[in-house]
């Protein structure tokens, strides 16, 4: 790792030096990615440090959709902070379709049902105990840093990351730790932090990504876009017209850009987001006044009072880290993929990255783990991150394709191009048929972006923190994924897939739960049913020998948890007696489709997925501070 110069900024002082700052672990970025991180390090009673160059929480509105999976994260961490969200952010009518109109206000050429609503609505709602929110990152990085804070965590605004190296710890002393050397922007004041974990979430242009030096996949020539966040009350317009996308393609006007108003706060706050229609397409800086007259146009009621509230430039990326750490150095978030916001994927990545770290960095911590977890992070984000960035910029060229053909491309129509080309939309020649039909197929292509639940939770994690040697077959997707794996997600307890989520209650009728709320928080859990006794011991056995805690559920007639709708013995794909482990991070690591040797299989797994697949015994105690720790019930160390 190279170290940038660090120079003051100011005249020496005769002032002696400030003290070096030690923390275990140092986030730099409190963004959706670096926020959660921060609640879910402290929700493993881990303390440290989260530092943002920026003054605040972030004022625009630029991530906003938040996924099933995403908020199932959060759900994890604190119910309550959940809670918060769903108060904060809209659901159902508001982020019902996607529009394609002339105007808002104007005449509508088509709409798609959007995140989980119209026809689909039951499979989104059979997957997940949480539904999808329009919630923009100005409403929920409050929320995230307001969680940590109440954990310990300790969040820094106006500190800027200079740059950082490796470190020996010391004489007498193995290991290594990282020293970082930041500013804080108020006083102008340097000084260093020393830690043993350091993790970038500091964005597309991320600092700790650029002196780490990782490599990435880039591909040039996305375009430059603009955000326009202003207030205008259209609460008079928006019946009728409900969603949170509106593409005004005012094919009346040949503007070089193509603008999408979203609805930020329903219907009085909104975000215009402008496209170039090309590489040729003039794009200017325009005055507040030129934007502001802008989105009076596409709202197309000028008695509407519009203030334009800020006004930001950003780069149409297509660029992902082929590596997502070094040593102890970890990159999450928009800082390793870096992408347009088609697929509205982007921040819940980030969460789901952090999802994911969390309690491998927590395992290690505490020796409950080796230190070759970590690794892990990388083999299974890695493949998601190239994924979302690949996907998001196929769906931007595929939006494209559909511009031509509703005659929002290409750029330079003169004034007669215009009038034939309005009036092809609704023309009876063979033209106009074919011209339709291509609209017809690209709003049905949308459902891609729209409806992507396959995209959205079909991850299947492949590494070492996975234990799938026990499958007699590779994973084969149930026939819709099969077919179509971006739109659609059937849940299987496959290793390395997300445990289904199915409601279970009690056999006197009760409040219902969720699979996911009787695992995570921290821990293992174990799934078994009638029959599968041994598994208790077991995990109490493994429990003790290794001492990471496993929770044992029982689901079945008769048992702890009822299996109400018949769901968990339809999608368990175990025998009654059988098991089904889950990580803390609700990804399934093992299952057995019988009893049997329970203590020894679950011990060899729990080894091999905790990274001491490759070590003795001993190593195993002495990683766990267990040296001279007897095992008992049946399982030998």
């Amino acid at each position: 790792m190279s170290t940038p110069n660090l120079s003051p900024s100011s005249p020496p002082s005769s002032h002696p030096p400030p003290p070096t700052v030690t923390t275990d672990f140092l986030i730099i970025g409190a963004g959706p990615a670096g926020s959660s991180l921060s609640c879910l390090l402290a929700s493993h009673s881990l303390t440290g440090l989260t530092l943002s160059a920026s003054h605040s929480t972030s004022l625009e509105p630029r991530a906003h959709l938040t996924n099933s999976p995403a908020l199932e994260c959060i759900r994890d961490f604190s119910p309550s902070l959940y809670n918060d969200c769903v108060r904060l952010g809209n659901g159902a009518p508001y982020i019902q379709h996607y529009r394609w109109c002339e105007t808002l206000a104007g005449a509508e050429y088509a709409r798609a049902k959007a995140w989980g609503n119209g026809k689909r609505k039951g499979e989104f709602e059979a997957v997940s105990p949480c539904g999808y929110l329009d919630l923009p990152q100005s409403l929920l990085e409050p929320v995230l840093v307001r969680g940590a804070g109440r954990r310990g965590w300790d969040v820094r605004f106006g500190t800027e990351l200079l740059g950082f190296q490796e470190e020996d710890e010391g004489e007498g002393r193995k290991g290594k730790t990282i020293l970082a050397h930041v500013r804080d922007n108020v006083s102008h004041m340097e000084y260093s932090i020393r830690t043993k974990y350091l993790f970038g979430a500091d964005g597309g242009r991320s600092t700790v990504a650029r002196i780490l030096d990782l490599p990435f996949t880039t591909i040039p020539g996305g375009g430059f876009a603009y955000n326009v966040q202003f207030r205008a009350d259209l609460s008079h317009i928006m019946h009728h017209r409900e969603g949170n996308l509106h593409l005004a393609l005012r094919l009346e006007k040949d503007y070089p850009f193509v603008g999408v108003l979203r609805q930020v706060k329903p219907w009085t706050e909104w975000m215009g987001v402008f496209f170039p229609k090309g590489p040729h397409a003039p794009n200017p800086d325009r005055s507040f006044e030129e934007w502001r007259e802008i989105c009076v146009d596409l709202i197309g009621d000028e008695s509407v009072d519009v203030e334009v509230l800020h006004v930001a430039g950003w780069k149409v990326n297509e660029s992902s880290a082929n590596v997502l750490s070094k040593g102890n150095v970890f990159c999450l978030g928009d800082a390793v993929h870096r992408h347009p916001p088609t697929l509205g994927l982007g921040s819940n990545t980030g969460i789901q990255d952090a999802f994911n770290l969390a309690w491998k960095v927590a395992m290690v911590e505490k020796k409950f783990a080796h230190p070759s977890l970590l690794s892990t992070y990388n083999t299974e984000r890695q493949p998601i991150a190239a994924q979302l960035v690949t996907e998001s910029n196929n769906i931007l060229r595929h939006d494209l394709g559909l511009w031509v053909a509703m005659g929002v491309l290409p750029y330079g129509a003169s004034e007669d191009d215009i009038k034939q080309n309005i009036a092809g939309l609704s023309a009876n020649t063979p033209e106009s048929r074919e011209r339709r039909k291509a609209i017809f197929d690209g709003t049905r292509m949308m459902n891609m972006e729209l409806q992507a639940l396959g995209l959205a939770m079909g991850q299947r994690y492949k590494s070492a923190g996975i234990y799938a040697h026990d499958e007699g077959e590779p994973f084969q997707p149930f026939a819709l994924e099969a077919v179509n794996a971006q739109e659609n997600y059937e849940p299987c307890t496959y290793p390395g897939r997300r445990v289904p989520h199915v409601w279970l209650g009690k056999k006197v009728p009760g409040p219902l739960v969720s699979t996911l709320d009787v695992a995570g928080k921290g821990r293992f859990a174990l799934f078994t049913s009638t029959g599968g006794g041994g598994w208790t011991g077991a995990a109490a056995a493994v429990q003790k020998a290794l001492g990471v805690e496993i929770k044992v559920v029982n689901v079945g007639r008769g048992l702890e948890w009822e299996d109400i709708y018949l769901d968990w013995v339809e999608k368990c794909g175990v025998e009654e007696d059988g098991c089904v482990l889950v990580r803390p991070d609700y990804f399934v690591a093992w299952r057995a489709q019988a009893s049997g040797n329970e203590s020894e299989r679950l011990l060899q797994v729990m080894r091999s997925v905790l990274g001491f697949a490759g070590q003795g015994h001993e190593e195993t105690k002495k990683a766990n501070g267990m040296v001279g720790v007897s095992s008992t019930n049946g399982v030998k160390q």
